[in-house]
């Protein structure tokens, strides 16, 4: 039926683009009240500036909004059809702006109370176990999805989680958690593994590697060596495996992309980085604000876990120290990093170091506003986001090498 009149409707010119708001608040307290002198008192500024913005605005649009004489301003007939527009646009926008940053304190609220577990342990001069427990509390706030299955399997003869989505895909996920190298489990993990492979639509391992300081270098990184090699030994292809952590365990995926390629063993496919934490001295930590003290405390923790976790090894070897180490050889990787993360700076330096030296490195930015943040997915927006990101390049992966491999078959 709309098709039968479409001839009859006159298309309308779409707005010029570079109307600014200010020069519509302008215009509206006049023509509001009929005056630039109570006019401009309302908004804050001088007669000249709120007279230059309404002038402004009738020269983009080619029309006289208002018409000036020495006694009385009045609304001429393109002046009184913008007006109530005008006014209800203002009105939306402003209604806009305010949910937004009330949405926004929301989130920065609910973060705030999530980490409340760990935070207070943090400040405080407790012992080990206690800060593991609180790590494993605030995990604890968290449920995986329903359609991800999770059991136990022996990878390699280290404990470990299966992950497996419905309709799970040809492509495999090694998982490996953070927790700064002393805490954190596979278990605790289970909600952010299990939403990354629903994302990716793929299986994953997560093992429960050994950790320090009981364990020290390098026993979680031969834990997560063995299990990787029962994921290929198992039938999965090298190429159809990414590997994948958080902060200490992104920096754990670094040093087992290093040993294989320095043993001359198959690769993954890929590796897929979340808010790494590569810098064992903590000179790369920025903070937030300029605030000298905030990075002083971090890099003191950042010493304090280092020493856990490497006891008398060298921090300088590139193993364990993939900001200066050779990274040619390695396969893609999918950095994604928080803007305002203190530990954003290591995302930046790996990505560029790796491209240096010739590996498909891809950073990725987003506006939140913590450490690993894709552990918000379930209700942050920009969380949800890096998992369906990080998901895209995993199936990316899986799906270029199985073409590969049926391009190799055909010949």
């Amino acid at each position: 039926m709309a098709d039968e009149h479409r001839g009859n409707v006159l298309a309308f010119p779409q707005a010029p683009e570079a109307i600014e708001l200010r020069h519509l608040r302008a215009f509206v307290a006049v023509a509001e009240e009929l005056n630039f002198g109570r006019a401009a008192d309302r908004l804050h500024i001088s007669q000249s500036a709120l007279s230059r913005q309404v002038r402004a605005l009738e020269q983009l649009l080619g029309l006289d909004l208002l018409r000036r004489t020495k006694h009385r301003v009045e609304l001429t007939l393109a002046g009184e059809a913008l007006l109530d527009r005008a006014r209800q646009l203002l009105e939306d926008v402003d209604g806009a702006v305010s949910a937004t940053l009330s949405v926004g304190g929301e989130l920065a609220a609910r973060l705030t109370q999530l980490w409340a577990p760990m935070l207070e342990v943090a400040t405080k001069d407790v012992d080990l176990e206690e800060r593991r427990q609180a790590y494993e509390r605030f995990h604890a706030q968290f449920s995986p999805p329903d359609e991800v299955a999770v059991m136990h399997a022996n990878a390699g003869g280290v404990p470990a989680l299966r992950f497996v989505p419905p309709g799970e895909g040809p492509g495999q996920i090694l998982y490996l958690h953070g927790g700064g190298h002393v805490m954190g489990s596979a278990f605790g993990y289970r909600p952010l593994i299990a939403a990354l492979a629903l994302a990716a639509g793929s299986g994953a391992i997560a093992p429960e590697y050994r950790l320090a300081p009981e364990h020290p270098f390098p026993a979680a990184l031969d834990d997560s060596d063995r299990a990787y090699e029962w994921v290929i030994s198992g039938g999965t292809p090298p190429e159809h495996v990414v590997l994948a952590g958080d902060s200490s365990g992104a920096g754990l995926v670094m040093s087992l992309l290093i040993r294989l390629r320095d043993q001359g063993r198959p690769l993954p496919g890929g590796a897929l980085l979340f808010c790494p934490w590569l810098d064992l001295t903590g000179s790369t930590l920025r903070a937030l604000a300029d605030v000298s003290e905030e990075v002083l405390l971090l890099r003191q923790q950042s010493a304090s876990l280092a020493a856990s976790y490497l006891a008398d090894h060298p921090m300088d070897d590139p193993l364990v120290s993939p900001l200066t180490a050779d990274l040619s050889g390695l396969p893609p990787l999918l950095v994604q990093a928080a803007t305002g993360d203190t530990q954003r700076e290591d995302a930046h330096q790996v990505t560029q170091r790796a491209r240096a030296h010739g590996v498909d490195a891809r950073l990725e930015l987003y506006p939140a506003e913590t450490h690993a943040f894709q552990m918000f997915w379930s209700f942050l927006p920009e969380a949800k986001e890096g998992l369906e990101r990080g998901g895209e390049f995993i199936r990316a992966v899986a799906g270029g090498a199985e073409r590969a491999g049926s391009a190799r078959r055909r010949r």
